[in-house]
């Protein structure tokens, strides 16, 4: 366990990195990422569902189709979400990583009843932990903001921050859920092995990938 999850940590620190560093660098560069990201993760997709349907060659087209424009949709709204507010998308992402961390830290270190069986490793304990640790990006706003008054954060936005955690956070684990339903029927571990100690692209950011586009609808219809 010890030496998976040093590998686990140490892939999910590149990778996030290399998300906020993105972020903060250009759009074009953030666009590249998204594009990227988004052919890889079809790939990998496209690949449980040839391995759960098998020669249901309809089926397999239907599923191919259906992922190709989600995932133009969900390169659509970071790139918009990138040109409307660079911090919401940074809050949004911190939401989806801490949220995971909480997850498998927790449920590694508690266990207990499982959550699933669409999941045999989802414990009750991790999802609670993934509830908790999705509070964290608020902590650090806070910080920050205390320490150089720069950012739009005010603290009367916490009663709507609390909410909105908790909602993403949710969200984030249903994608997993989700993409762990197929992997189950394909009766694969891991979406592919990209990615050392997570398997592939798909497993490590199948709850961003559903995250911002519900963060996305939910903005519009509360704004």
């Amino acid at each position: 366990m010890n030496k998976n999850f040093s590998k686990r940590f140490l892939t999910s620190l590149i990778l996030s990195s290399t998300f906020l560093l993105f972020i903060f660098t250009n759009k074009i560069l953030w666009s590249y990422l998204l594009i990227v990201t988004s052919i890889l993760s079809f790939f990998e997709f496209s690949n449980l569902i040839k391995k759960k349907f098998k020669k249901e060659k309809k089926k397999i087209f239907l599923s191919n189709i259906l992922c190709f424009f989600y995932l133009i949709m969900f390169s659509y709204i970071g790139n918009d979400f990138y040109n409307t507010s660079p911090i919401t998308l940074l809050l949004i992402l911190l939401i989806c990583i801490s949220s995971d961390i909480g997850g498998y830290v927790i449920g590694k270190s508690i266990g207990g009843k499982k959550l699933t069986k669409i999941s045999p490793n989802k414990t009750v304990s991790g999802s609670i932990g993934s509830f908790l640790f999705s509070f964290i990006p608020i902590l650090i706003y806070i910080i920050i903001y205390k320490q150089t008054g720069n950012l739009k954060f005010y603290y009367e936005q916490i009663s709507l921050l609390i909410p909105l955690c908790l909602f993403l956070s949710l969200i984030c684990q249903l994608g997993d859920l989700f993409i762990s339903y197929f992997k189950r029927q394909a009766r694969v571990k891991d979406t592919g092995s990209l990615l050392p100690g997570h398997g592939g692209l798909l497993d490590r950011i199948d709850g961003i990938i559903f995250v911002i586009p519900s963060a996305f609808i939910l903005q519009k219809l509360l704004y």
